[in-house]
């Protein structure tokens, strides 16, 4: 089942049922997307036709931010569990590391990719990384080859929202994997190179806050979350 927050519809499901619909992609025919929106990309959606329509097909829509969480509950329709796009990436990795899957990873700066291949197979033994490639490409048929010369099961996308959506959408079929996964800036966690929020703001749902402390020029973006839930209040008061 499915809950509309804004126009975009997200998979209600806990991690470990999505969890469970990725590796069951994995048993079909392909190629199958997971796309993890938070409410900067509901709110972008919105505005870009082609975003909202690939979101509205993809295969598991997962809510990767606390922001979602709070609208679908202003909403009257609340979801089961926030499910972040990198410890959905994490479970799923756990698994693939037990079923011989292969993972592709696409993005990021130069060399980034395959340092976290590195840190990803020692952090999951068994876990097949069959392929690496960075995000500053021109054309993408060179790098879909890439991915089919690979023989990879699942890539992780990490374009940036929308252009890894779009992407995967306008190569998945080429590329032969199964299953694409939206993860923006997960490669440069993975890699080493971000340092991601202590495990107290994650279980609050503050890495937002951990973030903006971080890098407080994201305050721009960190000010469209109250517009966002005052958007839903006004759509709850609307009947939608």
């Amino acid at each position: 089942m499915r809950v509309d927050v804004l126009g975009v519809a997200f998979d209600n499901v806990t991690m470990d049922e999505a969890v469970d619909k990725a590796m069951a992609f994995l048993e079909e025919d392909g190629p199958h997307l997971v796309a993890t929106p938070n409410p900067e990309l509901v709110q972008r959606a919105s505005k870009d036709p082609e975003f909202a329509e690939i979101l509205g097909k993809a295969d598991l829509v997962i809510p990767d931010g606390v922001g979602v969480m709070y609208a679908a509950k202003i909403l009257g329709r609340p979801l089961k569990a926030r499910v972040p796009g990198i410890d959905f990436a994490s479970n799923l990795m756990k698994r693939m590391a037990e079923t011989d899957k292969r993972l592709f990873l696409l993005g990021a700066a130069p060399g980034v990719a395959e340092q976290a291949a590195v840190n990803l197979q020692a952090s999951y033994p068994g876990l097949v990384v069959c392929g690496a490639h960075d995000g500053y490409f021109k054309e993408d048929g060179p790098v879909a080859q890439a991915v089919r010369e690979a023989r990879a099961d699942v890539v992780f996308v990490c374009l940036g929202a929308p252009k890894q959506e779009k992407w995967a959408t306008a190569n998945g079929a080429s590329a032969g994997a199964k299953l694409y996964i939206g993860l923006g800036g997960s490669l440069d966690v993975f890699a080493g190179k971000v340092e991601r929020a202590p495990e107290k703001f994650q279980k609050l749902g503050l890495e937002w806050l951990y973030r903006l402390m971080k890098q407080p020029s994201r305050i721009g973006r960190m000010a469209k979350l109250p517009l966002f839930l005052v958007s839903a209040a006004g759509a709850r008061v609307r009947g939608k």
